[in-house]
């Protein structure tokens, strides 16, 4: 549309010079010429044909410079706008006494041509001054302003939005992670995970009753603790059925990241290109390593699926799989880890009975 509108400017542009521009034509073509409505209508035409050479122009050269802003971060198009306006400022300061200079007639071009020459090479040395020392400009004009922005290869970049997910609120370990100060940024939940958490709260199953009260629960705690990171969204998107792809399409719209525990959803909104963090994937990633041959105290707690396999767990919820430890359950003892099995599901570890435990 923006497009369109540039070239029919200068369309109009055009013919309007082309029409009006027979006043400037010599008398002697204006006299020879039979219709001076008709030559008038042609220089109209001719105007109106340039006008659309120029349009298009102006339109892939405005296509290059909106392309080229939009991929400019965000503190570089602040600190070159800033290095722009403090350059002219400077250059109509500096310059401002040339007009009061007594300059003969013959030569007062010399005035606005300085302003201009002026003009130019300030803003330009205020936007390279602007480039080096940007992250100083914006200490200057806002102190806090850097202290928002997270440093990303070399440049300043917001921290994205989080927008929370029905399975990341009832899991409850968001609270924890909140705490620890490792997650930045705004937390977004949309009205329609809130109603889809009352729903789960009213439901008819008891289990489902405590995981929607829990959910319900664990949000009213965040909004306690952090009253100035918690947003409610009212975004909706009527023409999307299901609760998983309203969220994929609302983290796309504002470009944010979705917080989840939900495998098939991470998996979901990672084809789509969609940026996940999944606390599942956090756990594991600092949970202790264990590698074969390690020995680990361990309870058997109950009977596994084979028929001589016993099963524990460790302190984070890791379950063991211990061959031979059937005859074991309720007893303490070690085991020899043999191999570990690792997926955004969760963990398995395999171990065996020690040789001095059997003895």
């Amino acid at each position: 549309m923006l497009d369109a509108i540039i070239i029919f400017s200068f369309i109009l542009a055009g013919a309007g010079i082309g029409y009006h521009g027979i006043e400037a034509l010599p008398p002697d073509i204006l006299r020879q010429a039979n219709d001076p409505d008709s030559l008038r209508l042609v220089l109209a035409a001719f105007g109106a044909m340039i006008g659309v050479a120029v349009g298009l122009v102006a339109q892939s050269g405005y296509r290059r410079v909106a392309r080229q802003v939009r991929e400019m971060p965000a503190h570089v198009l602040l600190s070159r706008s800033v290095g722009l306006v403090v350059g002219l400022l400077v250059a109509n300061l500096l310059l401002a006494p040339i007009f009061l200079l007594p300059i003969p007639q013959e030569f007062s071009f010399i005035k606005p041509l300085a302003a201009v020459v002026g003009s130019i090479m300030f803003a330009v040395s205020g936007v390279s001054l602007a480039d080096i020392h940007g992250r100083s400009l914006l200490r200057l004009i806002n102190p806090n302003s850097v202290e928002t922005l997270l440093f990303s290869e070399g440049s300043l970049r917001p921290s994205t939005t989080k927008v929370l997910d029905t399975s990341c609120i009832i899991d409850g370990r968001i609270l924890s992670l909140l705490d620890t100060g490792f997650l930045e940024g705004q937390l977004l939940v949309p009205q329609f995970i809130l109603q889809e958490l009352q729903q789960v709260a009213d439901a008819s199953s008891d289990q489902k009753r405590v995981r929607g009260r829990r959910g319900l629960d664990i949000l009213n705690r965040i909004r306690e603790a952090y009253p100035g990171r918690v947003v409610i969204h009212s975004a909706d998107y009527e023409d999307i059925a299901t609760v998983d792809a309203k969220l994929v399409r609302l983290v796309q719209d504002i470009n944010g990241t979705l917080l989840t525990t939900d495998y098939n959803l991470n998996k979901v909104a990672s084809v789509q290109s969609v940026p996940v963090l999944n606390v599942n994937d956090l756990t594991q990633a600092v949970r202790p390593s264990y590698l074969p041959g390690d020995s680990l105290d361990l309870k058997i707690l109950r009977e596994g699926k084979e028929p001589t396999q016993g099963v524990g767990y460790l302190d984070d919820g890791t379950m063991v799989v211990v061959e031979d430890g059937r005859s074991f359950v309720g007893g303490e003892l070690q085991v020899i880890v043999t191999s570990a099995l690792q997926t955004s599901a969760g963990r398995m570890i395999f171990a065996r009975l020690k040789a001095s435990a059997i003895a």
